[in-house]
């Protein structure tokens, strides 16, 4: 009997291992399809409800040139953008508050944008946010989105303990010594105007400027301003490996996110990326950001 003519060479063509192979082809692609599919919706669930609830407390040293000496080591707390009635409200809220007392604050301030659209949508925050306490006070200006009602919303910030600023200035005491936090109406639905807000600070007062729009500070800094707190970018919410935000808003397209200093007078202005999303609750490589800012003696 020849063994070898009964059985299959391993090497003939065999329609039983085609087909293994065919089956194994068709596997390797439905697994590579559910694999796509897959990270398609764990990335579309990490832009919309990953990262934008995943806040980032910045804490930073600055140092700054004429600061006082007794208000070295001043804890300033900065956040912005809230935009209530989009994407927040007050379970969010609430969050945000817990952090901002962990800081332990001797001053906060808040660089506009609070509502998305409505006053109204702060009424059930207002409880909370009046939770906060800062021996050195509370600020809060106005961004473009808040202009709707804006006699309405001063009331609830005022009753959330903010003193709101629009082209004023507050004077702020400690230890014999002064600085001032001013702040200036919106770029884009308001008039800023820093020489009303500057009109009863000496001009050697070191003095915080509240500015919602960034790109200001190129205006801003031919006043004696000593720091520019902003927000309005969001940092761009959709940031890209190697070409970082796509798009920013008008306003804030050269200063986008973090600390810079000005080309002509080197005044820091720190860009706060928000707390909350506008137009598209989603948020990629741009996680919403609370500040802590250790404030030096340069």
């Amino acid at each position: 009997m020849n063994r070898e003519s009964s059985g299959t060479s391993p090497n003939s063509n065999n329609p039983a291992g085609a087909s293994r192979r065919r089956m194994t082809r068709r596997q390797f692609l439905a697994r590579g399809t559910s694999a796509l599919f897959g990270a398609g919706l764990l990335t579309g669930g990490y832009v919309w409800q990953g990262e934008p609830n995943w806040l980032e407390v910045t804490e930073l040293e600055l140092p700054l040139r004429q600061l006082p000496p007794a208000f070295a080591g001043t804890r300033l707390v900065h956040f912005s953008d809230v935009h209530l009635g989009f994407n927040k409200d007050a379970g969010d809220v609430k969050r945000l508050v817990k952090h901002i007392k962990e800081a332990r604050p001797d001053m906060i301030c808040f660089t506009g944008d609070i509502v998305d659209s409505d006053a109204e949508d702060l009424n059930d925050s207002v409880a909370l946010l009046a939770e906060l306490t800062a021996p050195l006070g509370k600020y809060a200006i106005f961004g473009n989105h808040d202009y709707k009602n804006t006699e309405l919303l001063t009331r609830l910030l005022q009753s959330a303990g903010f003193v709101v600023l629009r082209n004023q200035s507050y004077v702020i005491s400690r230890g014999g010594e002064r600085i001032a936090v001013a702040g200036l109406e919106d770029m884009l639905k308001g008039s800023p105007d820093p020489a009303a807000a500057l009109k009863d600070v000496p001009a050697d007062m070191f003095t915080v400027l509240l500015m919602h729009e960034p790109d200001y500070a190129d205006t801003a800094e031919g006043y004696p301003f000593n720091l520019q707190l902003s927000g309005h970018s969001h940092g761009g919410q959709i940031r890209l490996p190697l070409v970082g935000a796509p798009y920013t808003p008008y306003g804030s397209t050269k200063y986008i996110s973090g600390l810079y200093y000005t080309a002509a007078k080197a005044m820091p202005v720190y860009v706060n990326r928000g707390f909350g999303e506008t137009y598209m609750p989603l948020r990629l490589l741009c996680r919403p950001e609370l500040t802590v800012f250790t404030l030096r003696r340069a």
